[in-house]
């Protein structure tokens, strides 16, 4: 009889059919505008021309984005697993370590790193089969001592999870003892260290003499980590730090499974480890399987969100769907990862082609023809070669001339309970939100200009919808250029009598209006069925606006400075720590500043200003433009037919001009031009379609002002990045969003659907 199965996959047929559906529409519509475009630029004034041009290709990039987002769309999946089927005797499930870094102890308080690492000691786990290392770059010992006080602490705190079947495992404000010893350690101790840090490797034990430690059961192995580094050779971050617990751990632990975790994302669920498992000991699965990705998901977040630190596009549609094609991308945090994906086809190889890949550590190489073999720890220290040998492996030069991570194929999936598995800490300040967008996004951008790059590198050895998920992210940070242009190119154009819209009477203001509308209805409708409200809609549209005009923008900048070596590689943890107010006013939906508390009223007031200022301005331009008194003559070309403007007693000014075709209409009487085409209006009812042209003109100029107000205010507050954003983003959020609305909305909607 064949054994029950450990999951269960189940597509989403109805959402598949009807995104499909979505896209053909959305396609067709598309191809419309880009007939409309090709075919007008025969009859475009060469003047207009360059404007024409430059419009055009950016609705073409704007296309290619979305197109490359509806590769998440085409097969979402859902996934369930029964751990309740797994084998009865636990000691024969896989060993696993835990690798969990750690930075800045000033940005990443170490009580929040001691949770995380108590709630991984804490998993439902055979304690024999679970290893927990700590990876600390700042080389604090801080870090280190409140490591050796949580290893004292979870000697009595396991124990009791054990015994009473606690779900939550982190001790979140129940252990008052032990973060009074943490506080005493941080008055006492410096945690700033020198640049140059030596290797250390240091297994944590209880030394002390509790009675409680006779009768307690086995503790996990838990070991501190903190690598050689010596500038000004790169060490590579986090990737870098990662790199060295797996060549470390491979000599100690060498499991086969490895959960990686950020400092502060903590184990909300301790049967995280058999939920995964439950796809790895799949036999039709494991062999091609390399790692589970659990979704990112927050303790703090807010009832409005109004930050989007939720993440819900990407941890409720795009994942999903990805795990329907191929799996989801490595998020960095929370996934189960297959030790042997880790190292390729290299283990294929001979002796000395090992070496070249894997660097010269013959403890290391003997590592990789064995697993789970934990090495024995006599009273929590390692031998004197064993030592030596792990703070080799730790050195700053280990991977020089090696092709260590230079090579590596996986299949993944993406595993979604109804308990969060990990709970960590979301941004609540908008400067720590746009900085780490800042960061992400250039790091996007430098796997986009690298020999890696999706679109290329990815086309030969992906199914196409797979390099269309990695291509979308990695030409995300490309966004910013449309919509700061498309905000204010077109406007500036109208201003100029270079019109580039089809006026409102004309059948192919449908497509663009439909593809704007469309689009803004399928993101509504993607919010409501994940479980979100209008509102999450309003602040999803906001964000994005914002993130698009600074950390896409910032990003792409800081990625090309350092593409030229212009700009030295930098990384900057996000801020962990919690303020009392900050957290509260995050909590109301309310915007922070790290200085000032809330965007200053005199921004406001100067942004509000400037824009009254540049209206009328713009109102006076267009007066002088398009004529004043009782006859005026307008211009339009082949986006804004009929632009006039209206005289007094009854009269109206004539004179429209669109698609290359010309009509003149006295106006007297109450007569006037309709449409720009010759035609007559009597009884004062003529200028239907030049009335609406001119109010759609008038808007537009209006906006175009806002929108320099608005650039004028970013570019006078350029001291410093974090400040840049939130002058910038404090003004923009609205004045873009009316600036854009037929223009750039209409397409940055569209390409941003899901």
């Amino acid at each position: 009889m064949e054994p029950l199965p450990l999951h269960l996959c189940k597509p989403y047929k109805l959402s598949s059919i009807l995104n499909r559906l979505y896209s053909l529409i959305h396609v067709t519509a598309l191809t419309s505008l880009i007939y409309y475009r090709v075919s007008s630029l025969a009859s475009t004034p060469l003047a207009s021309l360059p404007a024409q041009l430059l419009v055009f290709a950016l609705e073409l990039l704007l296309s290619l984005l979305w197109l490359l987002n509806q590769a998440y769309l085409w097969n979402p999946v859902s996934r369930r697993v029964f751990p309740e089927r797994l084998p009865e005797n636990e000691q024969n499930l896989p060993a696993i370590d835990v690798f969990i870094c750690t930075a800045d102890p000033k940005k990443e308080p170490p009580l929040e790193v001691m949770n995380t690492v108590l709630s991984a000691m804490a998993l439902d786990y055979p304690s024999k089969k679970l290893h927990v290392y700590l990876s600390d770059d700042a080389g604090s010992a801080l870090t280190l001592l409140a490591l050796r006080q949580a290893c004292a602490f979870a000697s009595s705190w396991l124990p009791f999870c054990r015994r009473f079947g606690i779900k939550t495992r982190c001790p979140k404000r129940k252990y008052e003892l032990f973060k009074e010893h943490i506080r005493i350690a941080e008055e006492e101790k410096s945690s700033a260290t020198d640049k140059i840090n030596p290797s250390i490797v240091e297994v944590i034990i209880d030394k002390s003499d509790d009675e409680v430690r006779t009768n307690q059961v086995e503790m996990p192995l838990l070991v501190y980590v903190s690598r050689e580094k010596r500038p000004p050779h790169p060490h590579h971050f986090k990737a870098g730090a990662l790199n060295c617990l797996l060549r470390v751990s491979s000599i100690l632990s060498n499991s086969p499974y490895i959960l990686v975790l950020d400092c502060d994302m903590y184990c909300n669920d301790p049967t995280s480890a058999k939920q995964a498992m439950c796809f790895h000991l799949d036999p039709k699965l494991s062999p091609s399987l390399a790692f589970v990705q659990f979704p990112q998901k927050f303790h703090n977040i807010s009832s409005n969100d109004i930050y989007d630190s939720q993440l819900r596009t990407t941890f409720q549609v795009r994942w999903p769907g990805m795990d329907g094609i191929q799996g989801p991308m490595l998020s960095g945090t929370c996934f189960y990862m297959k030790r042997e994906a880790l190292y390729g086809i290299f283990l294929q190889k001979e002796l000395h082609h090992l070496k070249e890949s894997f660097g010269p550590s013959n403890e290391l190489i003997i590592s990789l023809q064995r697993s789970n073999q934990r090495k024995t720890i006599g009273n929590g220290t390692l031998s004197s070669t064993l030592q030596q040998e792990a703070q080799f492996l730790a050195s700053y030069n280990y991977e020089t001339n090696t092709l260590w991570g230079k090579q590596a194929r996986w299949k993944s999936v993406f595993c979604n309970p109804s308990r969060s598995a990990f709970l960590g800490s979301a941004t609540s300040s908008l400067n720590d939100t746009l900085v780490q967008g800042t960061r992400w996004n250039c790091g996007l951008l430098e796997v986009t200009f690298s020999k890696c790059s999706p679109p290329l590198y990815g086309l030969s050895r992906m199914p196409l919808l797979q390099t269309m998920c990695y291509s979308y992210y990695a030409l995300q940070p490309f966004y910013s250029l449309p919509l700061w242009c498309l905000a204010s190119v077109p406007q500036l154009c109208l201003i100029n009598g270079i019109s580039l819209y089809p006026k409102v009477s004309s059948p192919w203001f449908v497509i663009f209006s439909s593809i704007f509308l469309c689009s803004l209805l399928k993101h509504l409708v993607d919010v409501l069925v994940t479980g979100g409200s209008v509102q999450t809609w309003c602040n999803e549209q906001r964000i994005w606006m914002i993130k698009s005009l600074t950390c896409y923008t910032y990003g792409t900048i800081d990625a090309i400075l350092k593409c030229f070596g212009m700009k030295q590689p930098c990384f900057s943890p996000t801020n962990k720590v919690s303020d009392d107010e900050q957290a509260k006013l995050h909590q109301l939906g309310m915007a922070w500043r790290k200085d000032t508390g809330l965007v200053p009223a005199s921004v406001a007031l100067l942004s509000f200003v400037l824009s009254i200022i540049f209206l009328l301005l713009g109102s006076v331009v267009l007066s002088s433009k398009f004529g004043s008194g009782d006859f005026g003559n307008g211009s339009g070309g082949d986006g804004h037919g009929g632009v006039g403007h209206s005289g007094g007693d009854g009269h109206s000014g004539g004179g429209g001009h669109s698609d290359g075709d010309e009509g003149n209409v006295g106006g007297d009487d109450g007569n006037g031009s309709g449409d720009g085409r010759g035609g007559h209006a009597s009884d004062g009812s003529g200028g239907g379609g030049g009335a609406v042209a001119a109010a759609a003109a008038a808007t537009a100029a209006m906006a175009a002002m806002a929108t320099a107000a608005t650039m004028a205010i970013m570019t006078a507050t350029t001291a410093t990045t974090a400040t840049t954003m939130t002058a910038a983003t404090a003004t923009t959020a609205v004045t873009m969003t009316a600036a854009a609305a037929m223009t750039a909305s209409a397409y940055m909607a569209a390409a941003e659907d899901t």
